[in-house]
């Protein structure tokens, strides 16, 4: 081991201070602007804001002189695919051998003995890390972007159908039943509560203009299920990253850019075109707003979805990795 690396110490905690959570999130904040990715996902940095998800484990890594040198994350929360963790070290503390104690630290206090690794950004050093340890790709997340500058196709609304923005206060049941039908075989968009929704929706990015509802219009079901409700059926979520100086505390030097952030459609609507129809419709909307760019997650293997996307003129332009011990 590094002589370095021995000297360190890592603290497992569940929830963390007020402090604690704070010099995370800036040790975090650090290691996205140099590697041009966050080192963990979207659900850890919204639960860090509270001290942390009580279900789930946080690894702090000081250098003997108090220095919080690296942080990971460990979800055990699905009994399926296992226990999953996110490490992040500082840029300063590199090539010492500090990934690989941390990992350690984090791989014995695995419940069950198994775990799963995310790389995001796809960077060399965590792919080293990754094979030294013994693990290999299991899962692989493309990145992929357009710019809102191009042509877009024009809005085509399957007959039966409107859309509509999101109603706040109103509309979280009836959004997250359908997203759990849309995703009920998805390891994360899947299972969701109305908790979720809450917890984003207190998010300064959250917009419920650019969060499109598409719902059947009484007596014209396309399903043929006419009623004198109109049901929801799809909808796109988009979200807009640096849109105010609250998100990153005003250090990104990059401007702000949409995201593709969930588009999901009723298992009963498929085959309508719905889909391509909510996504042109949620880049109109963001290119409304003024912004040159958007972004998208979709998986590897999903190549009807790439397909689509790649219709409209998105390119991949990053890649997430998932890990597993061989």
């Amino acid at each position: 081991m590094n002589p370095a690396a021995a000297e360190v110490k890592v603290t497992k905690r569940g929830r963390l201070t007020e402090a604690e959570a704070a010099q995370v999130a800036e040790l975090l904040e650090t290691v996205a602007d140099s590697d041009g990715a966050s080192p963990v996902n979207e659900h850890v940095l919204l639960h860090l804001r509270h001290g942390g998800d009580v279900e789930s484990s946080n690894f702090l890594l000081h250098t003997p002189d108090g220095t919080l040198a690296g942080y990971a994350h460990l979800d055990s929360t699905d009994p399926i695919a296992g226990p999953a963790a996110e490490l992040a070290i500082s840029p300063d503390h590199r090539g010492q051998g500090l990934g690989r104690h941390l990992l350690t630290a984090v791989e014995q206090a695995s419940p069950d003995g198994r775990l799963r690794l995310w790389a995001h950004g796809a960077h060399a050093g965590a792919e080293a890390l990754a094979s030294h340890a013994g693990y290999s790709r299991t899962r692989v997340l493309w990145q992929m972007r357009k710019s809102l500058l191009a042509h877009l196709p024009p809005l085509e609304v399957p007959e039966g159908v409107r859309f509509r923005q999101f109603r706040y206060g109103k509309d979280e049941a009836a959004w997250t039943a359908l997203n759990n039908l849309a995703f009920a075989d998805h390891p994360d968009q899947g299972g969701w509560s109305e908790d979720d929704i809450l917890l984003r929706e207190k998010e300064p990015w959250f917009d419920q203009a650019g969060f499109l509802l598409a719902e059947t219009i009484p007596g014209a079901d396309p399903a043929g299920q006419a009623g004198a409700e109109p049901d929801l059926i799809g909808f796109h979520w988009t979200k807009i990253h640096g849109a105010s100086s609250s998100e990153h505390s005003g250090t990104h030097a990059h401007e702000p850019i949409g995201e593709v952030y969930v588009l999901g459609v009723h298992p009963s609507a498929r085959g309508m075109r719905l889909g391509p129809a909510l996504t042109v419709a949620g880049l109109r909307y963001l290119r409304s707003r003024g912004l040159r760019q958007v972004m998208l997650y979709v998986d590897e293997s999903n190549s009807a979805a790439i397909s689509i996307y790649e219709k409209l003129g998105f390119t991949r332009w990053d890649t997430d990795v998932s890990y597993t011990r061989d």
